[in-house]
């Protein structure tokens, strides 16, 4: 039985000059853009004229204080701040050329395209096989050797599969807390996204456990375009090779991350990352 595999983004298409100097594309080829990106929750304006653009298979991270609308905007790119009442967007996210706020837009296939990894790891109450399993069901996929297949596929893609191949069966809420978070990306890149989205992954793992998920993650760029929001500089300027500093909602600079952190532009920057403020 031939499985229908719906179309995947077209990561060739268009895209448009930046709209400002602060938005400067990175050498490499775009793969996510904004234009005068606005959004409020009521009256409270969270985002204010965004203009990034953000290139394919490479990490970039999103820094600045708490509430300055680095997981906003995050969350803007599988449209997630659908999901919340009272939400107001202004101007242009584009991925791979195509507007994905247009009428014609599937949300559900958009959110195949770009997974979401959250701050606190959120394994279904399954076993850890059923975790990546269960997406792929829903997608068609239902002969167990292909099931079995893109399993192993995911879990060894997230550095996991030594550590639980022989519980595959066993609850995934049995798993450590790191295990977890990579269980999760496992999941998440089972469906092959072209975008992974990172909402501070390792934020609630100990040194070890956050380590494994920085050296998954610059595994994972081989393949994936990954978007990082993390309040950690240190992990910022391990993981990313771009670096997008936000204050107050406003995008204040993006870079090279060398660049960010050794001869920011903006001297909000240099104050931010040297610990000055934030």
């Amino acid at each position: 039985m031939t499985e229908t595999t719906p179309p995947r983004i077209k990561v060739n298409a268009p895209v448009s000059a930046p709209a400002a100097p602060s938005s400067a594309p990175p050498a490499e080829k775009p793969l996510i853009e904004t234009e005068k990106l606005s959004l409020s929750y009521g009256s409270a304006r969270a985002l204010k004229d965004i203009a990034i653009q953000i290139s394919e298979k490479l990490v970039t991270a999103f820094i600045g204080p708490s509430g300055c609308g680095k997981s906003t905007l995050l969350r803007c790119f599988n449209r997630m701040n659908d999901l919340i009442d009272n939400v107001h967007i202004e101007g242009l996210i584009r991925i791979a050329g195509h507007d994905i706020n247009s009428r014609e837009v599937d949300v559900i296939e958009l959110r195949k395209r770009v997974g979401m990894v959250f701050q606190r790891s959120n394994p279904f109450p399954k076993s850890i096989f059923e975790n990546i399993a269960y997406a792929l069901r829903l997608q068609g996929i239902k002969r167990r050797h292909e099931l079995e297949a893109i399993v192993e596929s995911s879990l060894r893609s997230a550095a996991l599969w030594d550590e639980v191949k022989d519980r595959l069966h066993t609850s995934a809420l049995g798993l450590s807390g790191g295990q977890q978070q990579r269980l999760c990306i496992a999941r998440a890149i089972a469906i092959k996204p072209e975008i992974i989205l990172m909402d501070e992954p390792a934020s609630a793992l100990d040194p070890i456990a956050t380590a494994k998920i920085e050296e998954l993650i610059l595994e994972l760029k081989q393949e994936f375009t990954i978007v990082i929001v993390t309040h950690n500089m240190q992990q910022a300027a391990r993981i990313s090779d771009y670096t997008a500093f936000f204050y107050l909602g406003e995008l204040i600079e993006y870079d090279r991350t060398a660049r960010i952190f050794t001869s920011p532009a903006k001297k909000q920057t240099e104050d931010y990352v040297t610990g000055r403020f934030g």
